[in-house]
């Protein structure tokens, strides 16, 4: 590609670019068409068609279905204040069957959900290293694909050593809450926490649980829960960059 039709598309981003960050294009609304936009800014529409991929690629317009073209996205941020996330400050509502997660999406106005799917399979090496197990031993799975408004926006997967889960609620594929949490409950508090966090591509399966436009890159939250003599559970939640902010508070 010359560098005078770089220009070109590059010239046609920026305008969109612009119209989108000052609102004049808002959430929902629809881009104009190819042939709007050629004859606006007198260019072809393949060059019309560059400028808009990239605007799919970062994140700011859907991609086009049908008739109905390319709309701005929608994208409310989560605030996801990790220092207090399972820290006893804001617990489970058991009456409810609301966790911890769904409290915080709920003190926020608007509406949790997930659908979660629980096995048992050998432990892959990133989380037998982290709970402390022989590679491939079996585990149990618990996944979660949680959303917000009926979007989806996090991905949680939680592994635990068999002789932990087996027998307990953790095998439910339902959302279970209880005073504690469930491994407390169960004779095995978490006495302490670590956290580690990267950033990231997401993988193929990622991408389509969570509805992922082209090229959004996730977080990976990885937080080891440990016992009085082992680790309990470890938990990996993939947060798409594009819906989240990761919040930690911490004494001075």
């Amino acid at each position: 590609m010359s560098n005078s039709r770089r220009a070109r598309w590059e010239s046609v981003y920026d305008d969109l670019r612009r119209k989108i960050d000052e609102g004049s294009l808002g959430p929902g609304d629809q881009l104009p068409g190819e042939f709007a936009l050629a004859e606006e800014h007198g260019v072809s529409r393949s060059t019309i068609r560059t400028a808009v991929t990239r605007l799919v690629q970062d994140g700011l317009v859907t991609e086009g279905r049908g008739r109905l073209g390319r709309t701005v996205r929608r994208t409310e941020s989560l605030k996801w204040e990790l220092s207090k996330f399972e820290r006893g400050e804001r617990g489970d509502d058991p009456a409810r069957g609301v966790d911890a997660w769904g409290l915080g999406v709920e003190e926020q106005g608007r509406t949790p959900g997930e659908t979660i799917k629980v096995s048992i399979e050998p432990a892959p090496s990133y989380v037998a290293e982290r709970l402390e197990l022989p590679v491939h031993e079996l585990v149990v799975r618990r996944h979660r694909i949680r959303t917000i408004d009926d979007v989806p926006f996090q991905l949680s997967t939680s592994w635990f050593p068999e002789d932990i889960a087996r027998g307990t609620p953790l095998m439910e594929e339902r959302t279970v809450t209880m005073n504690g949490g469930i491994l407390a409950a169960s004779g095995f508090p978490q006495r302490r926490l670590r956290d580690e966090i990267t950033v990231r591509m997401p993988l193929p399966d990622e991408s389509r649980e969570l509805k992922l436009p082209v090229a959004t890159p996730v977080a990976q939250h990885t937080r080891i829960g440990y016992g009085d003599d082992r680790p309990v559970r470890c938990m990996v939640s993939i947060a798409p960059g594009d819906r989240h902010v990761l919040i930690y508070e911490m004494e001075a």
